[in-house]
């Protein structure tokens, strides 16, 4: 048994290590266990929205993580049927109610690094995999798969979509929303003179976008619908060529295909596309005593508005303002209470968001294909601006 820590947040992901930096910040300490040896940086790349950027700089990083990426001047949507745009959205100086929209494609491991960079040393513990938690009157045992156990004030579940600790407080499971997604990322050896631009391509029952993270690489991910014809395809080995032949069929810029071409068969992987019903988020209960969860242990996402890493940056400001001042005055559950009353309804709003979105901008079904084309396509296009033109305020 080990002393008794404050604040023990699992898992080291983007949502673990921003709660933690801005606790520090604020003058609080915590533990960060993680389960894997080392810091996590799979995932390639996320798109950053304005109210991310308004989280990393409350926390003091904005600048540094912007240095090395590229701002995104525009966002372009394409027909996967007809290969003409539906929508064109002009983000550079383009101004919301919080603030001018920015989005940038970040690098997962730069952004977990420069993150880890900032905090005291010894905050993260490795090879700390929580298997099992306990009541132990106000405190909670966290017993960890080395046979140790740590008492604590608060644990704070940032341990990802199977969150251990959404179980320990009776979140149910994430629904599968019968749509997988993969996700791939490309480096030149020289300057491609990439455009500033997000490009999404929907319809014909797939959605793909591509986006820059610097002059010389490039993200992209590709969703889809299976069939079970699929199904026996969706092997490491054919995966690139799975997807360059959906592409193929549809009227698709030869210069995405050419950027899948040259993603190492490494440097791909699909998965399936979780959510947390809204209803969930709005009446279930999303902290329980002294324990509570963030990012997408709490509102796992479709990824249609690219709003899953910005939501867990939002999450851990306004945590950890809340969390600083309630353990510093020894009102924990008030203060929980208080980030799940601020949160809730955001959440739900989002999840719900996305998950419509994702519906109609990736449906085969024609009507729906007519009214996307026609009528919704700079309405589903305008859906991006909405989410992101949100500011969770200062530490």
């Amino acid at each position: 048994m080990e002393h008794v820590e404050d604040i023990v947040i699992v898992g080291a992901g983007i949502a673990g290590l921003a709660t933690a930096l801005g606790l520090h910040r604020k003058g609080a300490k915590s533990l960060v266990l993680e389960s894997s040896p080392t810091l996590r940086t799979s995932g390639y790349a996320i798109g950053t929205w304005t109210n991310a950027w308004h989280a990393l700089d409350a926390l003091g990083i904005g600048n540094k993580v912007r240095e090395h990426h590229p701002l995104v001047e525009r966002v372009v949507v394409l027909s996967a049927s007809s290969g003409a745009t539906s929508a064109e959205l002009k983000l550079k100086g383009v101004q919301g109610k919080t603030g001018k929209y920015e989005l940038r494609s970040v690098r997962r491991d730069s952004l977990v690094e420069i993150l880890a960079k900032e905090l005291p040393k010894d905050t993260i513990r490795y090879s700390s995999k929580v298997v099992l938690i306990e009541d132990d009157g106000n405190l909670k045992l966290l017993h960890l798969a080395d046979g140790s156990i740590i008492q604590a004030k608060v644990v704070v579940g940032c341990d990802g979509i199977y969150s251990a600790v959404a179980k320990c407080i009776g979140l149910k499971e994430p629904s599968f929303s019968g749509r997988l997604s993969t996700r791939g990322y490309a480096e030149y050896p020289t300057n491609r003179g990439f455009k500033p631009e997000f490009v999404v391509i929907t319809g014909g029952g797939i959605r793909v976008g591509m986006l820059p993270n610097s002059e010389r690489s490039i993200y992209w991910f590709f969703t889809w619908r299976p069939s079970k014809k699929d199904e026996v395809q969706q092997s490491t080995t054919n995966m690139r060529e799975f997807v360059i032949q959906k592409l193929t069929t549809l009227k698709v810029p030869k210069e995405i295909i050419q950027v899948i071409e040259r993603s190492e068969m490494s440097q791909m992987f699909s998965t399936e596309l979780k959510y947390r019903s809204p209803f969930s988020l709005l009446f279930g209960r999303i902290t329980k005593g002294n324990v509570c969860v963030i990012g997408d242990a709490l509102h796992p996402m479709t990824p249609d508005i690219g709003q899953g890493g910005c939501m867990a940056l939002e999450d851990s400001i306004i945590l950890a303002r809340y969390l600083s001042d309630a353990v510093y005055k020894g009102k924990i559950e008030e203060g929980l209470e208080k980030f799940a009353n601020d949160r809730r309804w955001r959440c739900a709003e989002v999840v719900a968001r996305a998950y419509i979105v994702g519906f109609i901008q990736q449906s085969s079904n024609w009507f729906l294909s007519f009214l996307r084309e026609k009528v919704f396509a700079r309405t589903l296009a305008r859906a991006l601006l909405k989410t992101p033109d949100y500011d969770c305020g200062k530490l």
